[in-house]
């Protein structure tokens, strides 16, 4: 696997840069010249250049990591509760689902360790998951999250001697919440119980988690780039104040007057909630900085971890920043969510072997030559680098030859992860293969421990395709939950918002809506004998094979099921670059309360400007018109001004 293009220096006054190529002329820029992501960032010059890492092995926080040591930082992982209180600077990116991570926080006394290191007002930031942690309670996976989950396995989690055996009992404990291992001892009981209520907190701000309201509207999970609302002159956020910042959650902490000390920022999003908080040295943020693009997540983790720490009268800590205040409280009015361009890389194995990105006409991804080879279009790393410079809101994987290989042992798409994680950051997605799988040993793994795996290795989201169209047949013919499909493991232990099901459906004509039990809609452009009507067949591997569900059908079942996103895809104008399915996507797209991203069909500006004026989609993707350079990829500049 070759490594990123990417290079960096290092000085002797400790900075490093990120040298970037300038772009070639593309042959139609969209909206005329518009800045890259260009920045330099400076290395801790201090004595202690040490930041202690809370990672307790659920989810992706690679991309943290690669950013630490981006900044020039060295990176201590917290083994036992000890390592925490001897941190001089703490980072707690938590991911994944909040009863779970209590839990294990709890069972490693991991949670009495934070408190105390809190509470003495230490360096600390938290992001996500690690911000809501922080207060009272929590509604997901609480009587009001509809989670169903099943009663996890007690397990000895006392603090194993080493990194591997505690990992590998964190794993095991997170593995048996999901999918529901019978209990062994008298133990269950009490966790059940607790699983009835609402779950606790480490309760250092007052407030509870609560779940967004979709009923007005909204798309929940609250996915993408949205302003933030500085209420505090803390420093921290000036040079943030700005920009959009990346936000992927479902549940979301309030303001309220028990905790108005508290907060930093809020931001719109149906009502105002907490964005960040800030209270002497301790940080916290809902939206994900390392994922927020280059001036964002560098100067805003460079503030972070270069604020120098004193002791004034009372003991405590106090964080001195140096910047000059740029950005009154206030004075940043809130957005609008703006829409998202995602640019897509299929990629597959080339008839060498070697790993290329690929682009289909109706899925067909191979020349039409005496050759018949596969078409390539590029190195995934270097590409992914390339789309990331020029401005794209997410990039998508779409690991084509997924269902042919078994995936744990597809070791090229997880470097490909783990180099362009190292570069790139805004949330990375990858698709093709996730499912359980015997191999030929006999051994079982668990859709869920090969997510696990791609998330470990840089991803932020997975995409489920045929495993989530078997899923939901089974639970439109039985009306059951079973809690142990891919879908349903995998959103409960990482949250429904890092789990995205792929549609790929191809029109049926009829010329009478009772003509099928399906839900059919009215097509702007008529069949080839007048049709005015059609219905949206699902398919699977590859969109080879016909299923006996419709899109709409579908759709509705997989939100149920938990997924937190949709890439609706479409066979017939998949390579064509006459636009999206608008009828597809509005079909779609108003039928479900989660963000709905449209694809396939791409081939001009006005297409993404159409399939946002006429549908609710949240996002857009596309691939080859970007492969091709005939679009440059500036997007979310203009659509976030």
């Amino acid at each position: 696997m070759e490594a990123p293009s990417f290079a960096y220096s290092a000085s002797s006054s400790s900075l490093l840069s990120l040298r970037k190529t300038p772009l070639s002329p593309p042959r139609l820029s969209c909206f005329g010249n518009t800045k890259q992501r260009n920045f330099s960032v400076r290395a801790s010059s201090s004595g202690d250049s040490v930041v202690t890492l809370l990672d307790y092995g659920a989810g992706n926080v690679r991309s943290v990591r690669n950013a630490i040591r981006f900044l020039g930082f060295e990176i201590k992982d917290v083994q036992t509760p000890q390592d925490i209180l001897n941190a001089s600077r703490l980072v707690f990116p938590g991911v994944g689902a909040f009863a779970a991570a209590m839990e294990v926080l709890s069972k490693t006394g991991m949670d009495e360790a934070l408190c105390s290191y809190i509470e003495k007002d230490r360096p600390f930031l938290g992001i996500c998951l690690g911000l809501q942690l922080l207060f009272e309670s929590s509604e997901e996976n609480g009587p009001g999250s509809n989670s169903n989950l099943l009663p996890m396995t007690q397990l000895p989690l006392t603090l194993a001697s080493s990194s591997s055996d505690r990992t590998a009992l964190i794993c095991a404990f997170i593995l048996s919440t999901a999918i529901g291992f019978p209990p062994h001892d008298s133990g269950s009981a009490a966790i059940r119980q607790f699983l009835e209520t609402a779950v606790k907190g480490l309760g250092l701000i007052p407030g509870t988690v609560g779940r967004f309201d979709s009923s007005n509207g909204f798309r929940v999970p609250h996915i993408g780039w949205n302003a933030l609302q500085i209420t505090k002159d803390s420093g921290i956020l000036d040079d943030v104040g700005n920009d959009h910042v990346y936000f992927v959650h479902s549940y979301r902490a309030m303001p309220s007057d028990d905790n108005s000390e508290w907060i930093s920022s809020t931001c719109d999003y149906g009502d105002k909630f907490i964005a960040s908080i800030t209270r002497g040295n301790v940080h916290a943020v809902q939206f994900h900085p390392e994922k927020s693009g280059g001036k964002c997540w560098s100067l805003y983790f460079e503030k972070i971890l270069e604020s120098k720490v004193k002791h004034d009268k009372g003991g405590l800590d106090t964080i001195l920043c140096t910047s000059s205040v740029s950005q009154k409280p206030g004075e940043v009015k809130a957005s609008k969510l703006a829409k998202r361009v995602i640019a897509c890389l299929d990629v597959r194995a080339n008839d060498k072997g070697d790993l290329v990105v690929t682009k289909g006409d109706q899925y067909d991804v191979r020349e039409h030559t005496n050759e018949n080879e596969v078409r390539n279009l590029g190195k995934p790393v270097d590409l992914a680098g390339q789309y990331y410079k020029d401005g794209a809101d997410e990039v998508s994987f779409l690991n084509i030859t997924g269902f042919r290989d078994f995936p744990l042992g597809d070791l090229p798409m997880l470097q490909v992860l783990r180099y362009t994680s190292e570069n790139v950051f805004v949330p990375l997605t990858v698709g093709g293969g996730i499912r359980d799988f015997t191999d030929s040993t006999g051994r079982y793994y668990s859709s869920l421990e090969v997510a696990s795996e791609y998330f470990r290795s840089g991803a932020d989201k997975i995409s489920i395709g045929s495993d989530a169209v078997y899923a939901a047949e089974e639970y439109l013919r039985t009306g059951v939950k079973t809690g142990k499909t891919s879908l349903e493991q995998i959103s409960r232990v990482y949250g429904n918002q890092a789990v995205v099901v792929s549609i790929d459906p191809r029109r049926v004509y009829v010329k009478d809506p009772n003509d099928v039990q399906l839900k059919t809609v009215r097509v702007s452009n008529p069949g080839p004998n007048g049709e005015e009507y059609a219905w949206y067949q699902c398919t699977v591997n590859g969109g080879r094979e016909g299923r006996p569900i419709g899109a709409y059908e579908l759709a509705k079942a997989v939100e149920e099921l938990g997924a937190g996103e949709i890439l609706l895809n479409c066979i017939d104008c998949d390579g064509q670059g006459k636009g999206f399915d608008v009828d597809l996507i509005k079909l779609i797209s108003d039928a479900v309360s989660i963000p709905v991203i449209a694809s396939s069909g791409a081939g001009a500006p006005a297409h993404f400007s159409e399939v946002f004026n006429k549908t609710n989609a949240s996002a857009a993707l596309a691939a080859g018109i970007f492969h091709r350079k005939e679009v440059l990829l500036l997007f979310h500049y203009f659509l976030k001004s």
